[in-house]
């Protein structure tokens, strides 16, 4: 476990600090600054697993689940104050997105990385994260602000009805829901720090490899 540590340390620290950007806003809402952290979450994954393994790397990944659901936990139960009533920081369906999107992304990257590793060294840390990267934005998105899901409830849906409103997509094209916009800039960038993340996955793997050598 202590061979993995700074990756679990990585892990927690970017969820935890996803979970406050998110908070602030970008681009009239586009976008927010969880977006440009979030990401990040792909390349700890990525290293734990050339390094040392897929066990070693799902424990990381537990870390961040576990992290991400307390922080999820802890936003439901902080009640902000708009319009003339208070709602939760964090919406009971973004909640249960938030930690399935994660969970299930993540593992795949595992999986997807695992069939890869042998060939080009970035063939695998690009294709599974790009891969984990389209599932975790579905997901999240889908779940947490689709109509078409409706098994949380009247009261949950009300939370959450402002991403249903019809505006341009990506403010200039045809009149979409909002979190559909919403969902295609934050996976945008999630595909630019796949790219970008190629440069700190090989550095920090070849020091980490180096050190074990």
């Amino acid at each position: 476990m202590t061979r993995i540590l700074p990756g679990i340390i990585a892990m927690a620290a970017i969820v935890v600090a996803s979970n406050i950007l998110v908070q602030f806003l970008l681009l009239d809402g586009l976008l927010t600054w969880g977006a440009f952290t979030y990401p990040f979450a792909f390349l700890v994954t990525d290293v734990m697993n050339r390094v040392y393994g897929a066990g070693p790397a799902r424990k990381v990944i537990f870390v961040g689940f576990v992290t991400g659901v307390i922080c999820s936990l802890i936003g439901t139960q902080i009640m902000l104050q708009g319009d003339g009533y208070a709602y939760p920081a964090v919406a009971v369906r973004v909640a249960v997105a938030s930690a399935t999107g994660f969970l299930v992304a993540q593992l795949v990257d595992v999986f997807v990385f695992n069939r890869l590793r042998h060939g080009a060294w970035w063939r695998a840390p690009l294709a599974s994260t790009l891969v984990g990267s389209v599932l975790d934005t579905a997901l999240f998105f889908t779940l947490a602000f689709s109509q078409s899901v409706v098994f949380f409830g009247p009261a949950a849906d009300a939370q959450i009805s402002w991403a249903w409103e019809a505006m341009p997509f990506l403010t200039f094209g045809a009149e979409v829901p909002l979190w559909v916009s919403l969902a295609v800039a934050d996976w945008g960038v999630k595909l630019a720090i796949a790219l970008i993340a190629l440069v700190p996955f090989r550095l920090i793997v070849g020091r980490l490899m180096a050190r074990i050598v």
